[in-house]
């Protein structure tokens, strides 16, 4: 009994956080536009600061992690190209429609939903963890999940011009720029005035409650359409496959020395995919799955991660 509140004590606010933003939402105190405000002051001031910090703060040799970026990019690749192969060859999709299944399935929520969670359960190698993922998932995983999308019906040499844009928008990223800046900030052993310092700080703790709350406000009005067949292949994918690669990756390609670096890998492939898949997927006219899809693995998500929290709690890596 000790063991099951002690998990809900780290899943229940987090969860309660979402409810409250759906709730206030649907009752009209906020519209979703202002979900979208929230959710640009999150990403472009918020998420940064609170990225910068983690970085910062820390010596170099404990947040370059190359086991740790290998380990989660080899997770997440195992996954994103056995969507994309089940989607296209088994389920007969098209390259769009495929590309959308693999990325729902491969592309965690590692900043809304993901940093709460590690932070609560795994304190302040939380924004380490969270950094190193950011440059996974907006390096590798979403420059190739649009590249594959946007291949469709194009020139050959279509998927480069692709992947040179995506990079371009994302030197153009603030949250690139805080973890530039933190990494920086470590390796030449440099510091804040205390006023900068406070400012930040200020900026970075607001990041993890408003980012909750956009998802729930986000989540009005979604309608789960098509459960039986898309939306729940890949919920499966995202919420056992997903994590299940990256255990055995961890387990048996590539072991990561920091116990609470494995649980942080394993609890981000767990996650539910990021909040901005919806948007990602509207051009290829996938927006109403996707959305249905979000909705449904944020909600099961509750579930699957407090089981697996219980598991970490009495099995650690």
């Amino acid at each position: 009994m000790n063991s099951t509140l002690h998990i809900l004590g780290i899943t229940g606010p987090i969860y309660l956080a979402i409810a409250l933003g759906y709730v206030f939402t649907r009752r009209g105190m906020f519209v979703k536009a202002d979900m979208q405000v929230f959710g640009k002051f999150t990403l472009n001031l918020a998420l940064p600061a609170l990225l910068f910090n983690a970085l910062s703060q820390r010596r170099i040799g404990e947040i370059l992690n190359a086991h740790y970026l290998l380990a989660y990019a080899m997770g997440s690749l195992v996954v994103g190209l056995g969507g994309l192969y089940w989607a296209r060859k088994v389920k007969k999709h098209s390259l769009s429609y495929s590309s959308m299944m693999a990325m729902g399935m491969s592309c965690p929520n590692s900043g809304f939903v993901g940093y709460p969670i590690m932070l609560l359960t795994l304190g302040p190698v939380a924004g380490v963890a969270l950094a190193l993922n950011m440059v996974v998932e907006n390096l590798l995983m979403i420059p190739l999940m649009l590249a594959v999308a946007d291949a469709q019906g194009g020139a050959s040499g279509q998927w480069k011009q692709v992947v040179w844009q995506t990079l371009k928008n994302l030197a153009k990223n603030p949250m690139i720029w805080g973890i530039v800046a933190g990494f920086g900030f470590s390796w030449f052993d440099l510091a804040l005035s205390a006023p900068l310092a406070r400012t930040v700080n200020l900026f970075a703790q607001a990041s993890a409650v408003l980012a909750l709350f956009v998802i729930g406000g986000s989540l009005v009005d979604l309608k789960v359409e098509g459960v039986k067949g898309t939306v729940s292949q890949i919920t499966f994918g995202k919420l056992f496959l997903h994590p299940l690669a990256m255990f055995l990756v961890l387990t048996w390609v590539m072991p990561v020395a920091d116990p609470a670096l494995r649980s942080a890998a394993l609890l981000s492939g767990a996650l539910p995919m990021m909040g901005i898949f919806t948007i990602l997927n509207q051009r290829h006219g996938h927006g109403a799955i996707s959305a249905a899809t979000l909705l449904v693995t944020t909600v099961a998500s509750f579930f699957t991660l407090s089981a697996l929290l219980w598991v970490l709690q009495h099995y650690p890596l």
